[in-house]
């Protein structure tokens, strides 16, 4: 089986690199290599490769930043998505897409599931809405895998870091560390997504699959959890989103449940707790 893997140098796509390359042949594909909102060009990697997968990380995700720039953040989660839906449907295989909570607006207040109805509150959720759109009308074989609040070893390329990453370096700068307590979603280690997502496209149960950890939290939830099991002395103040004016609507409440994967008995999540405890004793506890 061969693998063409779009977003290999990225938090998620290293992990996924890390668990495929030993078991399949796998293509790492970075920006360099590969432009995914320009259909000539990547119809031409993706030819010359011919996989029998198509893995796609890659994706503009800077929040404020698609706000500035939003044809580009189209032209990559939008087009790019339906770009990659073509090319996969004509070389007639299967294509991965990772998507967001974000898609929807957090009205709900208890877990989306698949069928929920979406309606994205900002560009980039806006865009990567989009794209799912493309691909489930351009695309026959198609995972669209939403995610939520992902954290790995390799530091999101964007963001510069990820949420640990940002929790750790505030607790040794600030006197005080606070964090929203009013945002609620699932965390989830990017290492659990590249191990379900692996069993998945073992499949030909293609459709749109919520991929998230068990359970949610708030984000000063999931800060406290990596204080204490850090050991971070710092104190923690929680506060509300209100509290940092932005001009980026965010939902209050994105928690996902695994729905379809449970219907097929392939959700092998762990709770976002264990998750975050595997994760921090491989990463520092053991150090």
């Amino acid at each position: 089986m061969k693998v063409a893997l779009i977003g290999s140098n990225g938090q998620l796509g290293s992990e996924i690199h890390d668990q495929l390359r030993d078991k399949t042949e796998v293509t790492p594909l970075t920006h360099e290599h590969i432009q995914i909102e320009n259909l000539d060009q990547s119809r031409k990697v993706l030819g010359a490769i011919n996989p029998d997968i198509i893995i796609n990380t890659a994706a503009y995700h800077h929040v404020p930043k698609c706000e500035e720039n939003p044809d580009l953040a189209f032209s990559i989660n939008g087009l790019g998505a339906w770009n990659l839906a073509r090319i996969s449907d004509n070389l007639k295989c299967k294509l991965i897409h990772f998507s967001t909570d974000y898609v929807f607006d957090g009205a709900k207040r208890s877990p989306y599931i698949e069928e929920d109805r979406t309606n994205p509150l900002n560009v980039y959720a806006i865009t990567k809405r989009a794209g799912e759109n493309f691909i489930q009308n351009y695309c026959e074989k198609y995972f669209i895998l939403r995610i939520s609040g992902i954290y790995g070893k390799v530091p999101c390329r964007a963001k510069g870091g990820n949420f640990i990453l940002t929790m750790i370096k505030a607790a040794r700068e600030r006197e005080v560390v606070k964090v929203v307590d009013d945002e609620v979603l699932t965390p989830t280690s990017v290492e659990q997504i590249a191990r379900n997502t692996n069993v998945l496209m073992q499949t030909e149960a293609y459709g749109l699959f919520h991929m998230t950890c068990q359970g949610e939290c708030s984000w000063f939830e999931f800060a406290r959890e990596i204080f204490r099991l850090l050991k971070l002395k710092t104190p923690l103040q929680s506060c509300q989103a209100s509290d940092f004016p932005s001009l980026v609507k965010r939902p209050l409440y994105s928690v996902l449940e695994n729905k379809n994967l449970k219907a097929l008995q392939l959700d092998h999540f762990e709770e976002w707790q264990q998750a975050l405890k595997l994760f921090l004793t491989g990463e520092y506890l053991s150090q």
